[in-house]
């Protein structure tokens, strides 16, 4: 993307900031608050830089749904290249949430529905934990510290009956059950991405996300992100209770 998006030395200021504290600046010449400048360095890279949601559409107008909005960068960088894109974008961290708000009126956009809830494979209320910034997941057991309740709703109830032109997955390590739930809606989405996570100590579950996307359809590329261990037969490292992270593309082939 062309536009300027943070000055050199606002950039080299954030990277001096301590983590998870509050900050106000310019992004594409509107104002932005972020509950963390490290998170906000790393999405500007993936979303601005390498523009890993860039997707093609015949439409002027197309539907994109969000889940794991987190403070609203995802949704810039959509309507920076679909300005009249109709979006519904969910993130279940209240505090998250009013981030979110903040810089999507802002930028004072059109046609975005904005949800406080997560998604999951049932309608209820989860307990939550609330990292601070964009690691927020639902709580694993025994987790006691930074808990919040959440409410849930269901992804299929979203997907039924309409066409999707791009759905966005990342809600840390819930993907799968929300997948699973969704399944047989995956016929309405055209592009997919998803953010897979690897729980240390349980069981994984790629294979079980890639037949989902296989029977659908889909053809797909996986790239990895986030924590990496280089020599993983003699130690495996772990990041925020997870031991692998993948980016996985799904994508229909146009007959």
């Amino acid at each position: 993307m062309t536009e300027k998006r943070f000055i050199d030395s606002e950039y080299k200021e954030l990277r001096k900031m301590a983590r998870f504290k509050e900050v106000s600046l310019n992004f594409f010449n509107k104002k932005i608050k972020v509950p963390d400048s490290g998170s906000l360095i790393f999405l500007n890279r993936e979303l601005f830089g390498q523009e890993i949601y860039k997707f093609e559409s015949s439409s002027k107008t197309p539907f994109i749904i969000d889940c794991g909005a987190n403070i609203g960068l995802s949704l810039i960088y959509f309507k920076k290249i679909y300005p009249n894109a109709k979006i519904i974008a969910f993130e279940p961290d209240k505090r998250i949430f009013n981030y979110l708000k903040y810089n999507i009126n802002s930028f004072e956009f059109n046609n975005i529905e904005l949800i406080n809830k997560g998604l999951w494979k049932e309608e209820t209320t989860l307990k939550f934990f609330s990292e601070g910034s964009d690691g927020g997941r639902i709580a694993i057991k025994d987790e006691m510290d930074n808990l919040i309740q959440i409410e849930t709703v269901t992804l299929s109830t979203y997907l039924r009956n309409n066409k999707v032109d791009f759905l966005k997955i990342d809600i840390e390590g819930a993907e799968t059950e929300v997948l699973l739930e969704c399944q047989n809606e995956l016929k309405n989405v055209k592009n997919l991405f998803i953010e897979y996570h690897s729980f240390k100590n349980e069981k994984q579950s790629l294979s079980v996300i890639l037949n989902i996307l296989e029977d659908n359809g889909f053809r797909y590329y996986i790239e990895h992100v986030g924590v990496k261990s280089d020599h993983p037969f003699c130690n495996i490292l772990t990041s925020a209770g997870f031991d692998n992270q993948l980016n996985i593309f799904g994508y229909k082939n146009e007959k």
